[in-house]
């Protein structure tokens, strides 16, 4: 298996939390709203007065994240409106229930009634009632290369969501804020395509073969030395879905005795590779390095439950970007907690890969650490390559060891040589192996638009998360209410976004999720920041005038009063 690092002080840097010179408003759109005019507090994460000396050692450069807290209104409003939907929903259950309205889904049968139940009805119930309602800005058909502008197919719903019909007509040039496209590689066109097409033609689209089969190509070997390279690692291996490489690889490393300390807003991969390796797992708070200690204290302190044996391993699981919360990992100090306690660190550098960095190389880069002091190393090829699947990088005894044992790597087909030379011609890009400085130009254009759209959103008043380096900008959405129609304005404006609510977020932080790409050019950054700020003037204009239709019912119920008496 994995050896611990080399131990290696990390002198010089520093740490910066800067606050904020404006002050936070409350709707999650307009600071100055008139109905939620409140000053609010900066979310920061607790620190104790004797570890800031330390910590501050640990940074390079200044890193700065802020998460606002739910104002008291809002968070009272979006309990309210998701309220009011749940007691709707269970209405229309009663009316279902007694044929007063047509149900859509699936039911069970009345002659199996009396058998074991295939689902619990009741769990359908927020997908039918709530999901339901808003489910048209999900799943929408694109008909183009998602690069920074797309054609999206045209269709309409007869039955308020339950099915859609294709209207035959195309939306064209629609600014894409929601793909990962972040180095603007996902291209039909280019150096990129150009060697894909070739590859195609000469090994075909598949292999039809796992790699300790027929399926290992040269392309595959040569894709794993030029990302170990990339990585600044040993050795690599690539595998053909990037969600299979947590959930298979985590198994083959984990077992019954040991233990998994995972950020509690890790991704699902993550958490299902960490319940199929059958180790004990332990959440620790987001980001929050006193949370993590006190797990890794105890952990050596108390042993297994029971024996009290000592663990077998401790791997600790985090990511580079949070893909939700825009947040990059703390990653100096975790690597500092590891060395302290002798566990393990897997990296799962699914965004920040290729996003993050001066010379693209993810969030190790990013910080200016060594890579050894990461056990394992994983990424993806599906966001910043603009192609599919992913990697694991480490030592040369952690690869050999998961060549043998990892159900992604016995079981799996290999991946598609066009996919594989599409990985490869970008990453030598990134690497500026290709001749040209594109990829060095690409990285200075995603950083240079980064910073843009965030300062300009922050100057206009927008409640967003995560940190100021991070290309994934949640802004806040909070009420149930506007996740569909944000999504459905900023789609009539052109401009195809992804809104994101509960289960996937917590009940009172529902959100609107913006990916930047290097694609984007200026004049499509002011123009969805301009569409941002008329369609939440709309929503202003809108609540408004439902609280001066209310004013006037009250004064017209006066009057009626008056001229009765």
């Amino acid at each position: 298996m994995t050896q611990n690092s080399a131990s290696k002080l990390l002198n010089g840097d520093t740490l910066h939390r800067t606050k904020q010179d404006k002050k936070a408003g409350g709707n999650g759109f307009v600071k100055n709203h008139c109905l939620f005019q409140q000053q609010q507090k900066r979310y920061r994460r607790p620190a104790e007065k004797s570890h800031h000396a330390s910590r501050t050692l640990l940074y390079k450069k200044t890193f700065v994240e802020s998460f606002e807290e739910t104002p008291l209104l809002v968070a009272v409003l979006t309990y309210m409106g998701y309220g009011i939907l749940t007691i709707f929903g269970y209405l229309r259950d009663f009316l279902r229930d007694w044929k007063l309205e047509k149900c859509h889904l699936a039911r069970e049968r009345e002659e199996q009634k009396d058998f074991v139940p295939l689902y619990q009805d009741f769990e359908n119930f927020y997908t039918r009632n709530l999901y339901m309602r808003i489910r048209d800005n999900w799943n929408r058909p694109i008909r183009s290369v998602p690069g920074a502008k797309m054609d999206l197919v045209e269709r309409v719903t007869p039955d308020y969501n339950w099915t859609f019909e294709h209207t035959g007509k195309v939306l064209k040039d629609v600014i894409n804020m929601g793909s990962y496209n972040y180095l603007g590689f996902a291209e039909n066109t280019g150096t990129c395509a150009d060697t894909a097409s070739e590859c195609t033609e000469k090994y075909g689209v598949g292999v039809c073969s796992t790699r300790q089969e027929l399926g290992n190509i040269d392309k595959h070997e040569e894709l794993e030395k030029l990302a170990a390279r990339f990585l600044g690692v040993e050795s690599s291996m690539v595998f053909g879905m990037g969600f299979a490489t947590n959930s298979m690889n985590i198994p083959a490393l984990m077992e019954k005795g040991c233990l998994i300390l995972s950020d509690e807003l890790n991704h699902a991969s993550l958490v299902l590779g960490a319940r199929l390796s059958g180790a004990t797992i332990r959440v620790f708070k987001h980001n929050n390095m006193q949370s993590l200690e006190k797990l890794l204290r105890d952990a050596m302190v108390h042993g297994q439950p029971r024996t009290h044996r000592p663990w077998k391993k401790i791997l600790i699981l985090v990511e580079g970007i949070y893909s939700m919360e825009g947040s990059i990992v703390r990653l100096p100090e975790i690597i500092a907690l590891k060395k302290k306690y002798k566990a393990y660190l897997y990296l799962d550098e699914a965004h920040s890969i290729g996003a993050l960095g001066p010379r693209g190389r993810g969030v190790v880069d990013y910080f200016g650490l060594d890579p050894c002091d990461v056990d394992i190393m994983m990424g993806t090829f599906t966001k910043s390559f603009g192609a599919a699947g992913g990697y694991i990088g480490g030592k040369k005894e952690l690869v050999d060891y998961l060549r043998l044992h990892s159900h992604s790597a016995v079981y799996a087909t290999s991946m598609s040589p066009p996919i594989t030379q599409q990985i490869i011609t970008s990453m030598k890009c990134i690497m500026g192996e290709d001749g040209t400085t594109l990829g060095q130009e690409r990285l200075c254009q995603l950083s240079e638009n980064t910073t843009y759209f965030r300062r300009r959103l922050h100057e206009m008043g927008f409640i967003i998360y995560g940190n100021n380096d991070s290309p994934v900008v949640p802004l806040m959405l909070y009420m149930p209410a506007k996740i569909g129609a944000f999504g459905r304005e900023m789609l009539k404006r052109n401009i195809g976004t992804v809104v994101v609510g509960f289960p996937a977020t917590p009940i009172i932080e529902s959100r609107a999720r913006f990916c930047v790409s290097a694609a984007h050019t200026r004049e499509m950054l002011d123009t969805v920041i301009v569409t941002f700020h008329l369609t939440i003037l709309n929503f202003c204009a809108i609540s408004q005038l439902h609280v001066i239709k209310s004013e006037l019912r009250d004064i017209n119920l006066q009057l009626r009063v008056i001229k009765s008496i």
